[in-house]
Formats: structure tokens, sequence, C-alpha cells
């Protein structure tokens, strides 16, 4: 294991944005990290609750589309390093994040991609907020990939299929965490399994939307 990370800080890193080689530095480049445009918007991801925010890095496009595919999609668990340490910057300190929790797999899904970027994502923006990383949430049933359905699949797709387990939960504002933001319909599942354990507070974070 240290053998294989050794070699790997010594091999040439690529820019997972846009692939420029950046010599053994991991990371976005220049032009990439400044084609982000990280920020705080309005949700109401529930119902009655328009106070709810989001925090981006921008929409999903370009060099920030190429990034989270590479995490998604290429084994590439070092990118979720980076985009966590960029969204954690988002973060606004008045948010006061207590605990950062993950957007769920399947487990059947998780065994056949090895890894779940969405926890990856959150575990390396926890650690940057120097806050729990607590994975509360599972899902109850296997569901199609959300990509390859439309707006009201997406919703009826995912509905009812988080339950959440608030045990180990801190008291206090939720970041709720998922790689990309699309219609919404699967951190509002998720929010609204918290929600019915009583946690009121939660704020939301995606990679892209």
């Amino acid at each position: 294991m240290w053998l294989a990370s050794a070699l790997r800080a010594l091999l040439p890193r690529a820019c997972p944005g846009c692939g420029a080689q950046l010599g053994a530095a991991a990371g976005l480049c220049a032009a990439c990290r400044q084609a982000l445009s990280p920020g705080v918007e309005p949700c109401s991801l529930l119902s009655g609750r328009s106070e709810l925010h989001l925090v981006t890095l921008g929409r999903y496009q370009g060099p920030l589309r190429r990034a989270v595919r590479q995490l998604k999609y290429g084994q590439a668990r070092e990118t979720a390093q980076l985009l966590g340490t960029e969204l954690a910057r988002a973060v606004p300190p008045e948010w006061q994040v207590c605990s950062v929790v993950p957007v769920p797999l399947h487990p059947s899904r998780e065994r056949e991609r090895g890894y779940n970027q969405a926890a990856l994502l959150a575990e390396a923006l926890a650690a940057e907020l120097a806050v729990p990383y607590v994975p509360a949430l599972s899902r109850t049933r296997a569901t199609q990939q959300q990509a390859k359905l439309r707006g009201p699949e997406r919703r009826a797709n995912v509905a009812g299929a988080f339950a959440a387990d608030t045990s180990r939960l801190p008291h206090g504002t939720v970041l709720l965490v998922d790689d990309v933001l699309t219609t919404g319909g699967t951190l509002r599942e998720c929010a609204a399994a918290l929600y019915a354990k009583g946690w009121k507070d939660i704020r939301f974070a995606a990679a892209a939307r």
C-alpha cells in the first residue's frame, strides 16, 4: 500500500478538468480552477422549505463536467479530494455545519462500481470543514440510474427509496452531499428521510448542478 502511494506521488499528475500535465502536484490547473463558479443559491427541495440552500462549484459543463465524470466513472478518487476542498471553501461559515452526510448508493451498485463517489466527496468535504462524516442514510431498494431517466421518471424512481439512521448524527446543521444535482429528486428524498427523523436544519452540497 505504501509503495503504491509513493509511486503515485512520483508520477506526473494530470488535471482532471482538461488533462494538462501538472507535474507531481495534484489538483485542477489554474485555467480550470478559474472556470469554476462556486456559490450558494436558494432551493426548495422540501415542500414549504424555500429557505434551504445549495452550494455547488458551478454548472455541469466544461472542465467541471470532465472532473465529475472522472470521479464518477474513472476510479479517480483523488478527484474527490480536490472537489471536496473546493466545495469546502464555498460553504458559508454562518451555516455552522455540524455533520456531513452522503447520498448513498445501493449496496449492489456500490459493489459494482467499487466505491460511492458521493461518499468520497462527502468525506473530503467533512475533513476540510473539520466536522464528522456520518453515513446516516441507506437505500431501501435498488433504483435505476437517474442519468438514464427524465424528470418525472427520476422523481418516481427514488420516491421512498431512502431510510435514515440518526443515532450517530450530531444535533445541528446537516450538510447533505451528492456529486451532481439535476432535478433534485435524489437529494429531496434523502432530505425527507432525515426530516422525518427530526432533523430540520439541512443544507445541500453538490460538485455540479
